[in-house]
């Protein structure tokens, strides 16, 4: 068993999203202990953006093989993929960033939602070839976006749950701290919120997918 976390914030560890996502993690290491054991960590700020290698191989007819396959952003995609695809968890801790997800989640997804490794083609449209898994989506935000009297709009959720849907990701679970920037009572109890909310899915969630794999 595995947890797969992709940290976006250029704060890093630092961040409020990678705090939420370290009480994610420790929810579900206390639901299955398995998992804790191997924690794949991708830092998302460090990735570069896909390249005129890449944009070929998508615009081909065919993956290109031998060493072309491997030049450039490929090998790097390609490992990214491989990371995604065995974990058994995935932990993505993200800043909102001008309402939606910050340059680097998104040279993350470039890399990893990619046409005959990820997705199909068809004339119903693109099908994910992943198998589903638990998805687990921390969120921190200076403003809130979510309630009563949000102040500002969230194009986050609604691009996740459809970019990680084509690929064949579907169980996505959002956690938020919100108005990060609103003073030191208002995250401390942002914080508290988004962790009781983390305790109880992490545990209904480590249960149900216990019951589905069971022999």
């Amino acid at each position: 068993m595995s947890i797969l976390r992709v940290t976006c914030s250029p704060r890093g560890a630092g961040s409020e999203s990678h705090r939420l996502s370290q009480a994610i993690i420790g929810e579900i290491a206390r639901a299955d202990a398995s998992a804790a054991e191997s924690i794949v960590e991708v830092d998302a700020s460090r990735l570069p953006h896909v390249d005129p290698d890449y944009a070929a191989a998508l615009c081909a007819a065919a993956d290109p093989a031998g060493p072309v396959a491997e030049r450039g952003s490929l090998g790097l995609s390609a490992r990214l993929i491989a990371s995604l695809a065995q974990a058994d968890y995935v932990v993505i801790a993200t800043p909102m960033h001008n309402f939606t997800v910050p340059s680097a989640l998104k040279a993350w997804i470039d890399h990893v939602v990619r046409v005959r490794h990820t997705f199909r083609i068809t004339p119903e449209g693109k099908i994910g070839t992943l198998a589903d898994r638990p998805v687990f989506v921390a969120v921190a935000s200076g403003g809130r976006y979510s309630g009563d009297g949000p102040r500002q709009p969230d194009f986050l959720t609604p691009y996740l749950k459809t970019v990680l849907g084509t690929i064949g990701l579907h169980d996505l679970m959002f956690f938020a701290v919100e108005g990060t920037v609103q003073g030191l009572d208002g995250l401390r109890a942002a914080r508290a919120a988004a962790e009781a909310q983390v305790a109880a899915a992490v545990a209904r969630t480590v249960a149900r997918r216990a019951t589905v794999l069971a022999p």
